[in-house]
């Protein structure tokens, strides 16, 4: 299963970004590989309508979790719809120490 962790940068060393729209990066765990990819958030830098737009990316990549500090309101919907969970995590972990929870 893949999921993805919402980063202020691209290495495991990273902290989580609370913002999940707006985040830096997205880091993408595979379970099956036991691999970690970092992808830059096209949606962080729009005007408007970030959160969806970060969603509609994330689901390409066949994500079926997403762990960030805080979604916005429009985004549970979506993520129910599309049957992908949300992790809320308060703790600024690092994306290494998040991606080990899930082992």
């Amino acid at each position: 299963m893949k999921t993805a962790v919402t980063s202020k940068g691209n290495n495991l060393d990273s902290c989580i970004d609370p913002r999940f729209g707006r985040c830096a990066y997205f880091a993408v765990y595979d379970s099956e590989t036991d691999g970690v990819t970092f992808l830059d958030n096209p949606a962080k830098d729009s005007e408007s309508g970030a959160g969806p737009a970060a969603v509609a990316f994330i689901a390409r990549q066949g994500v079926k979790r997403i762990v960030s500090g805080e979604f916005g309101m429009k985004i549970k919907g979506i993520l129910d719809d599309l049957k992908i969970e949300m992790v809320s995590e308060k703790d600024e972990k690092s994306i290494n120490e998040i991606i080990n929870s899930f082992k």
